[in-house]
């Protein structure tokens, strides 16, 4: 915008035009009349033509006035929508949050937390990106995820995290497996079946080769897939056994022929945890979201 049109000199311009007096406006807007008179004048040169006809009783706009008026009262329009809009930014009532998560987070709490979430807040968009809790990590530190949702089996050293659920992890068999009818399985019961992986990069499955390895054994994969669904459908074809959370088999049992048997061990119950890069950088909008996830502001 050139100098003869800045946002002051239309405010008062508009001003003028209402009021039909130099002085009135100068008065509303705290100036005196010389100092409107001048800019009027500014302007007036910038247009190159007269705006307002002077007489004894004030002032009113010619044709050109007049036209200007009407671009310069669309302009207070927008100008006031933008900064409705930048207030609603500022405040965190609008925006897009970008969130990166696992798919023990998608498959069992986020749907239903981020439903509440968007219904609550339907101004805000939320950017969901499904991602083994690795990878999550990295978009975090990357800038690209405003927060990540993972496993805290997974190390996450130079991240801010806080607490968001627990899950508990479950053996999984074809349900006329001999182990289907067991009360309870532990890790040593079952490393000598074959197993349905989920591909590298899980963090179940790196976490169930580590525990494998310290009572002296190892998990012997007999096919590795990328997701849960995928986990189910080669166990119900009799594939392998497989570990995963509660919440990705429990809704699943009528309608497959599968079959869940508590995991007995210690680290069985595992957390889910929210990741940031920096508490005190966060917008309004991942506060906003975090509250609501967690219960907890920040």
């Amino acid at each position: 915008m050139s100098a003869g049109y800045d946002l002051t000199t239309l405010a008062l311009f508009r001003s003028v035009a209402e009021t039909g007096s130099i002085a009135h406006a100068a008065a509303k807007a705290g100036l005196v009349p010389s100092a409107v008179s001048k800019r009027i004048a500014d302007l007036e040169t910038h247009v190159g033509t007269a705006l307002l006809r002077r007489h004894r009783r004030g002032v009113e706009v010619t044709d050109a006035g007049a036209d200007l008026l009407l671009h310069a009262e669309a302009l207070h329009d927008t100008v006031a929508r933008m900064e409705a809009q930048m207030a609603a930014h500022a405040s965190g009532r609008t925006g897009v949050i970008r969130v990166a998560a696992n798919s023990s987070a998608i498959s069992q709490f986020l749907p239903e937390d981020l439903a509440e979430f968007v219904t609550a807040q339907p101004e805000l968009r939320v950017a969901l990106t499904e991602m083994n809790s690795l990878e999550v990590l990295e978009a975090v530190r990357a800038d690209r995820a405003d927060l990540g949702v993972y496993s805290g089996l997974t190390d996450a050293p130079g991240i801010t995290t806080l607490p968001y659920r627990r899950d508990t992890l479950v053996v999984v068999t074809p349900a006329d497996h001999p182990l289907a009818g067991r009360a309870r399985l532990t890790l040593a019961e079952i490393t000598n079946e074959a197993f349905v992986a989920l591909q590298a990069g899980s963090s179940i499955q790196a976490f169930l080769d580590r525990r494998a390895e310290a009572i002296g054994t190892r998990i012997r994969t007999q096919v590795a897939v990328q997701s849960f669904d995928g986990v189910r459908r080669m166990v119900q074809a009799r594939l392998g056994i497989a570990v995963l959370p509660f919440g990705a088999v429990e809704p699943y049992l009528d309608a497959t022929r599968i079959a869940m048997v508590p995991l007995a061990e210690p680290w069985a119950t595992r957390e889910l945890r929210i990741a940031i890069r920096d508490r005190t950088a966060l917008g309004p909008q991942t506060r906003a979201l975090i509250t609501s996830l967690t219960g907890q502001p920040v």
